[in-house]
């Protein structure tokens, strides 16, 4: 589920367990973010048995990290974007059976998921 750049991405980067915390004036929604890495096997069950997930798997995005603030929000990338492409927020409750308005579902957090590194907590 998860493509090769971005396992290679977290495991160059022992991102498995890890956690990042980006501020506010730097996550482009402007919300800030707290979020744990997610291993493959969650990044699959989160993307094929629960909302958002499964509906906006369709159009490319594939969960990579939980949301540590409980707003229940997960972070997606694009596969559509490759390698060093945005990282997004998908909010749980602008989804759902009658599919969703991207402009208010989806909030860009970061331009490059690699800037996440800049904010990683590893211990």
């Amino acid at each position: 589920m998860l493509p090769n750049y971005w396992v290679e991405f977290i495991s160059n980067n022992a991102l498995i367990g890890a956690t990042a915390e980006v501020p506010p004036p730097r996550d482009q929604s402007g919300l800030g973010t707290e979020l744990a890495f997610l291993t493959e096997a969650q990044s699959t069950d989160e993307a094929t048995n629960f909302w958002p997930g499964f509906a906006v798997a369709n159009d490319g995005y594939v969960p990579v990290g939980s949301c540590l603030s409980g707003s229940g929000d997960y972070y997606y990338i694009r596969t559509t974007d490759g390698v060093a492409g945005p990282l997004y927020r998908v909010y749980h409750d602008a989804v759902g059976e009658r599919g969703y308005d991207a402009e208010q579902a989806i909030a860009l957090v970061l331009g490059n998921y690699e800037e996440l590194l800049d904010y990683v907590d590893q211990g």
